[in-house]
């Protein structure tokens, strides 16, 4: 397994078993570096984004997520290939989090959203761009230096709940004035009512 340390506190590879990075006291951001295989590419490239619902889902680990991206407007292909994704990235969330009950969102996104340099207050999200440009994001104590995921990528954010102040701001990409659009992946540890 090939192992960068970005600048500390981010560590990439690519392999999902990088994303276990994040567990150490001192990480803020790993980063799952991964094309999406030519098929799933071609699929995704198909997709006619306003006919899509936004899907915004509470879920246990092991719950399939098939019938939520078919009720969202998901032709079948997609849906499939998608579903399997998500549903892996679930269980990576939930063994990361140590929690069952997880958010799931899988967003068509055509503004500049979170467009400010921020921190979740969540203990980990984790993040993937299917389509467009993905998350940027940059050093706290160097604002002038922005970095980005790539298309594809899965980035494990540490937030507020495990360390703060973060050392890792991220961002959506500014995108309103391209005509641009994404498919977004936001997967947290679900609220509990404690938290509300």
């Amino acid at each position: 397994m090939t192992i960068a340390v970005i600048d500390r506190p981010v560590t990439a590879g690519g392999e999902e078993t990088i994303l276990t990075a994040i567990e150490a006291p001192d990480a803020a951001l790993a980063i799952w570096t991964r094309r999406l295989p030519p098929l799933f590419q071609a699929i995704l490239a198909t997709l006619d984004l306003d006919r899509l619902d936004d899907v915004v889902i509470d879920l246990d680990a092991g719950t399939p997520i098939h019938a939520a991206l078919a009720d969202a407007g998901y032709p079948d292909d997609a849906a499939a290939l998608l579903a399997a994704d998500i549903d892996r990235l679930v269980h990576c969330q939930s063994r990361l989090t140590g929690v069952q009950r997880l958010t799931v969102k899988l967003e068509v996104i055509e503004t500049d959203a979170c467009r400010r340099f921020h921190a979740d207050y969540v203990t980990l999200r984790l993040l993937c761009t299917y389509i467009g440009p993905a998350t940027q994001w940059r050093h706290a104590d160097a604002p002038e230096t922005i970095h980005a995921l790539a298309t594809g990528d899965v980035g494990v954010f540490k937030g507020r709940r495990r360390l703060d102040p973060p050392p890792i701001l991220h961002r959506s990409p500014p995108i309103l004035a391209t005509g641009g659009r994404r498919l977004l992946l936001v997967i947290d540890p679900a609220r509990s009512p404690d938290d509300l």
